[in-house]
């Protein structure tokens, strides 16, 4: 059932892939309206999850936060069907990258990087960093059910040379490529919700107290590696600017887990500039603590 699942629906989406994204913004509105309007995908949890990240908004400024996030999560699914077929060309010049010296600076340190982001903007383009960075690069991913499908997404994150690598695999290569002076860095999306039982720390995330993971700082004190954010910014529809921030060069001084809260500020700094862009369908307040 799976392999006639992945037969379906990976030639159609890559016929779609071909459109210009012009054409494929026209399908995005589309589906914005079978989504939002007609369906209603998760509205239940985007509603209730603006509602409580931003208890001062009245309902008026809530609901166009949730109109304008339906229309982005619409163009984030176009997009990653463009990326099937999209040139390295065209994502250079809708995905921006600013200050690529601050990943050289690193390297030049001889630190290897562990890259934090949230979901926010568009994480599924940033595997073009893979391109201008010297280190050897790595994604870290949980697996699909659909082997298939799995497969075409770590084809797809991997298309610009990085490896893309599941959540329970890192840590053994990285703990090898520390052995072998292998300079790597690597992506983790960090705003994930761990269960209560699986997590080590609490801590709030706008404003709400949740569990979270720390295993990138754990990680980052053991392997002695530098802890960067990639903030990433939707200029306008399609076109995104990446930038790099250090949080810490050397993590093994620092108090345990402020590096992990230094990390939640800067999304939560992105959600207030610009609420729309967050992936709000996401459940993650579902395990949050009184």
């Amino acid at each position: 059932m799976q392999k006639i699942i992945y037969y379906i629906i990976y030639p159609l989406f890559w016929l779609l892939s071909l459109l210009p994204l012009s054409v494929l913004y026209v399908f995005s509105d589309i589906f914005y309206l079978i989504a939002y309007r007609l369906i209603g995908y998760r509205k239940k949890v985007v509603r209730a999850n603006i509602a409580m990240a931003f208890p001062k908004k009245n309902e008026v400024e809530r609901k166009t936060i949730e109109r304008e996030f339906y229309h982005h999560l619409c163009d984030i699914v176009v997009e990653s069907i463009k990326s099937i077929s999209i040139s390295e060309t065209e994502i250079n010049n809708r995905f921006k990258i600013l200050n690529m010296e601050v990943l050289n600076d690193l390297y030049a340190k001889d630190k290897s990087v562990l890259l934090l982001c949230g979901h926010y903007a568009s994480w599924e383009w940033s595997g073009i960093i893979n391109k201008w960075m010297p280190y050897k690069g790595y994604a870290v991913y949980k697996p699909l059910r659909n082997k298939k499908i799995n497969d075409l997404v770590r084809d797809l994150r991997g298309k610009y040379g990085g490896d893309i690598v599941s959540n329970k695999k890192i840590v053994p290569i990285l703990f090898r490529n520390k052995r072998d002076a292998v300079k790597s860095l690597t992506l983790f999306l960090s705003d994930q919700s761990p269960k209560k039982s699986n997590a080590r720390h609490a801590d709030t995330f706008m404003g709400i107290k949740v569990p979270v993971f720390t295993g990138a700082e754990e990680l980052s004190k053991k392997l002695d590696t530098a802890v960067v954010y990639l903030k990433i910014e939707k200029k306008k529809r399609g076109y995104y600017e990446a930038s790099f921030k250090t949080l810490a060069e050397n993590t093994g001084h620092i108090p345990d887990y402020q590096v992990t809260r230094m990390f939640l500020n800067e999304v939560e700094n992105q959600i207030h500039e610009a609420p729309a862009y967050y992936l709000w369908s996401h459940k993650r307040w579902k395990h949050k603590m009184d």
